[in-house]
């Protein structure tokens, strides 16, 4: 089995890396910008077209407010940036919101941003996979076609990538990130020459259709109610901010400094990003409508179920740059790759957030531990999974998964900014250097706007989104909280239970008293070699009773070793059980159990002899009656289980074959710990000799 699974193993993913290498795959800031901000630099691509196609219910008229929609957008970005940057410097552990709310604001807390978070990782890659899809799908049928297929293989693909490790998969990310953001900014540049220096007239495909709006002449309360909604689907730009607080411990030194730098210089791109687009959207007179088949019209005619709505983005760069322009093909190719891209932030925020939760015991533990390339492999495909689930579920549709999208985020932001202002107020209560207080209440105070900001966002948030799919959002959160509940209490228990007595009275409890005799029970089938080595190792145990028990299943092979018993006078009594019904595993699980009732203080040491074997499929043959046996011994208290190996041939040709492959680092071997060097195995073996 080993050797079926090493190779294509080592094939996808490489060999595996000593746990002191791990240094070497922290990042620097170059590589970090387009592992952890590929979320909110590729929601540009979306972002826009979402408060677009929300303003286009009241028809082209209420896209006059989308400059100010985005002036409110700028606003908040701004604002979660100059928070987080106090979170990345307090907490630089990696723990980001779920730390701070855990601390300041106490464990349920903790674990509600810990749901959000989960949530929204598993959103982000839904959203930017369907997303990017979409937009490959406009130049390539094929795509559209099969949409739900090609995003599960787009998944898979950057699954592996990231099993890979974090620094290799960060160094395949920032080509196409850093292509996309040059590209934007060339059209964003280009466009404002063109309009402002040349006064070309710049029309989008779109710009001579008509919206037949869904509600005109709105206003009132209803309007407000349009615009905050508009809004909330703008705030899809903000959307993986938190992803470079979870992330400061794979940073090189300093750490919050790089990562502080980092998230600021993050913010200043998408924010620039988007409103730069939101303007040349506004002067290329880009039209976007929420139902294009009934809704959108050219020259009087709706366009109908064949049109296909092309986003903002490019829609915009083939007014700038002309249609099939190689800037153009440029931009539309890093738009759709980098979308694919933006997953990447949630590839490294949940499995990170994963094994953070793992060690506080609410998710399992195998979720802490790193894999081969030194990732957190078990988040990896725990992400993978569910973001398959729901693209399959919503047929990776982004518009429908859209509207899942920022409550966990938002949820997230306002708890942890609520924290941070509690860790300022713990803090300034015991520090008396002025500047140091002065610098914790403009700190503060930051925080403190944050909270105010984020928490109102997420009340529109709610109200604008909730019966559009938010609650979706929320159901996943509090199953998440649910679980993570449960397996605390189930980790908390064990570890109560099994925890040593330190009162010398609960110290002589039946765990440490030593038992009143030893019962030892060979099972046997047939008299054969490892039939004879259980018996000889169950002698050398020198129990107080030993018998050898078989069950009779065929009469004529037990009657067989009853006289193979006798002739070879072995010095050990044996005993048969009767089983009318040819059951194996019941007989003898009764007959222990039986031993355990008429003497409760004695132990029952039951000795299994086994075969060991070289090939996978060998396994199949053999073992499977011990396997049941050990397994079902397991529940009866006061019950040992003991194999008795007899490796076959087989298994002898299959450890010389692992004794060539000594030096290849096998599967797990991170988790073992560093390997023997062979200079080191040599010399060993020579002051033994």
């Amino acid at each position: 089995m080993s050797k079926l699974t090493d190779v294509p193993k080592r094939i996808l993913i490489g060999r595996a890396l000593r746990s002191d290498r791990l240094g070497e795959t922290l990042l620097p800031k170059r590589i970090a910008l387009p592992v952890f901000a590929s979320d909110p630099l590729s929601s540009v691509a979306y972002a826009p077209g979402e408060v677009l196609l929300v303003l286009s219910i009241a028809g082209v008229s209420a896209y006059h407010f989308s400059p100010w929609i985005a002036v409110a957008v700028v606003v908040l970005m701004f604002t979660v940036v100059a928070s987080y940057r106090q979170n990345v410097h307090a907490y630089p552990s990696g723990g980001g919101d779920y730390e701070v709310a855990t601390t300041n604001l106490g464990p349920k807390a903790g674990l509600t941003v810990a749901s959000a978070l989960l949530v929204d990782y598993v959103l982000t890659v839904a959203v930017s996979i369907s997303s990017g899809i979409e937009n490959l799908g406009s130049a390539i049928p094929f795509v559209v076609e099969h949409k739900v297929l090609c995003a599960v293989a787009v998944i898979l693909l950057l699954t592996l990538m990231n099993l890979r490790g974090v620094k290799e998969s960060g160094s395949l990310f920032a080509i196409p990130t850093y292509v996309f953001v040059a590209g934007v900014f060339i059209m964003i540049v280009w466009g404002a020459f063109r309009g402002l220096v040349l006064d070309d007239t710049m029309r989008a495909p779109t710009a001579d259709y008509e919206i037949k709006p869904e509600h005109g002449g709105l206003a009132g309360f209803a309007l407000v109610f349009l615009l905050l909604r508009a809004f909330s689907s703008g705030c899809a730009a903000l959307t993986g901010v938190e992803a470079i607080s979870n992330g400061v411990p794979a940073f090189r030194k300093p750490k919050s400094k790089n990562a502080g730098n980092t998230l600021a210089m993050m913010g200043l791109l998408a924010v620039t990003m988007f409103c730069g687009i939101i303007a040349l959207a506004s002067a290329t007179d880009v039209r976007m409508s929420e139902n294009p088949a009934t809704e959108l019209f050219h020259n009087g005619v709706a366009v109908g179920s064949d049109y296909v709505q092309h986003p903002v983005i490019s829609q915009v760069a083939e007014a700038v740059f002309g249609e099939g322009s190689f800037l153009f093909v440029v931009l539309a190719a890093a738009t759709a790759l980098v979308l694919f891209l933006a997953a990447n932030t949630a590839y490294n925020g949940f499995p990170l957030l994963g094994s953070i939760l793992a060690q506080d015991r609410y998710l399992p533990r195998q979720l802490h531990t790193r894999g081969d390339r030194l990732a957190f492999s078990n988040g990896i495909v725990l992400l993978a999974g569910a973001a398959m689930l729901l693209v399959v579920v919503y047929g990776a549709d982004s518009t429908r998964l859209i509207q899942l999208y920022i409550v966990g985020v938002f949820v997230s932001f306002t708890l942890s900014q609520i924290g941070m202002v509690r860790h300022w107020n713990r803090h300034l209560a015991t520090e008396r250097d002025q500047a140091k207080r002065r610098h914790m209440m403009r700190s503060r105070a930051i925080n403190a706007f944050g909270a105010f900001f984020t928490g109102l966002v997420l009340v529109v948030v709610l109200a604008t989104k909730f019966t559009h799919g938010a609650w979706v959002a929320l159901l996943g959160m509090c199953i998440f909280f649910a679980t993570m509940t449960a397996i605390r209490k189930h980790y908390d228990r064990v570890a109560e239970e099994i925890a040593a007595p330190e009162d010398p009275e609960e110290a002589q409890s039946d765990d440490m008293v030593r038992p009143s005799r030893v019962h030892s029970v060979v099972l046997i089938s047939k008299i054969h070699r490892p039939t004879l080595r259980a018996l000889a190792y169950a002698k050398l145990m020198r129990s107080d009773s030993l018998e050898a028990l078989s069950v009779n299943v065929d009469p004529v092979e037990t009657k067989a070793l009853r006289e193979e018993w006798e002739r070879r006078g072995i010095a050990v009594p044996l005993k048969v059980l009767d089983s009318p019904y040819r059951e194996i595993t019941r007989p003898v699980i009764e007959y222990v159990k039986g031993l355990r009732k008429e003497s409760p203080r004695d132990a029952v040491s039951v000795i299994i002899p086994e075969y060991v074997v070289g090939h996978w499929y060998e396994h199949l043959l053999h073992n499977q009656s011990a396997l049941r046996l050990k397994g079902r011994l397991l529940f009866t208290p006061g019950v040992m289980v003991t194999s008795v190996p007899y490796q076959l041939e087989s298994s002898e040709a299959a450890r010389r074959r692992a004794r060539k492959r000594q030096d290849w680092s096998a599967p797990g071997a991170v988790r073992r710990g560093p390997a023997q060097q062979p200079q080191d195995r040599t010399k060993d073996s020579s002051s033994s000799t």
